[in-house]
C-alpha cells in the first residue's frame, strides 16, 4: 500500500469516523449546529439531568467532544484527545444508565461505544496517516497516555459523582425513603 499498512488506513478511517461524530455532537452543544440547541438549550438540559451549572457543563462537554473529536480525526495529541472524548462519553453514559444498555430504550450503548473507541484510539495511537506521525509524535508520547487518562478519570469521577449525589437528593419538600422496602408499604 505504498509505504502504509492496512493498519494505518484502518486507524485513519476509525479516527475520522468516531472523531467526526464526536466533533458534530460537540458543535451541537457549543453552536447549535446540526440541529443542536447551543449553549443555552444544552445548558438547560444539563441542569435537568443533574449537571450544574448547566451552561458551564454544556461548554465542558461541548469542548471535550468537539475538541477531542477534531483532534482524533486529525490524529493530533491522540492520548489527550481520546481521553477527553472518553471522559465526556462517561458523563453521557451516566445520564443514560438508568435506561439500561440498549440505545433503542434510551440506554448508554451509543455513548459507551464512542467512549470506548476514543479510549482505544488513545491507547493504540493514530497510525502513520496522522498529524502526530508527521510532527514526530511530539504530542503523542507513551507517558502521555496514563497521564491523560488519570487526569480525565479524576475530573470525570468528581463531576459524575457530584451529579449522582444531586440526582439522589430528594426535592425540597419531598420525604425521602427512610427505610429499605418502604415504597412497597405505601404502594399496596
Amino acid at each position: 500500500m505504498n509505504g502504509f499498512e492496512r493498519r494505518d488506513l484502518g486507524l485513519l478511517l476509525l479516527r475520522m469516523g468516531v472523531g467526526g461524530v464526536l466533533a458534530a455532537h460537540g458543535t451541537q452543544k457549543l453552536f447549535g449546529w446540526f440541529g443542536g440547541h447551543g449553549i443555552e438549550g444544552t445548558g438547560q438540559f444539563m441542569e435537568s439531568v443533574g449537571y450544574e451549572p448547566g451552561k458551564a457543563s454544556a461548554r465542558a462537554a461541548g469542548l471535550a467532544e468537539a475538541g477531542g473529536g477534531t483532534l482524533l480525526a486529525l490524529g493530533l495529541a491522540t492520548p489527550a484527545a481520546g481521553a477527553s472524548a472518553a471522559g465526556a462519553m462517561a458523563g453521557a453514559s451516566a445520564v443514560h444508565t438508568p435506561n439500561g444498555f440498549f440505545n433503542a430504550e434510551g440506554g448508554y450503548e451509543y455513548a459507551a461505544t464512542l467512549g470506548l473507541t476514543a479510549a482505544g484510539l488513545a491507547v493504540t495511537g493514530p497510525g502513520r496517516l496522522s498529524l502526530d506521525h508527521a510532527l514526530g509524535h511530539a504530542a503523542n508520547r507513551g507517558w502521555m497516555i496514563p497521564t491523560a487518562f488519570a487526569a480525565t478519570g479524576l475530573v470525570t469521577a468528581l463531576v459524575v459523582g457530584a451529579r449522582n449525589r444531586r440526582m439522589r437528593k430528594p426535592k425540597e419538600g419531598e420525604q425521602g425513603v427512610l427505610f429499605e422496602g418502604e415504597e412497597e408499604l405505601y404502594s399496596e
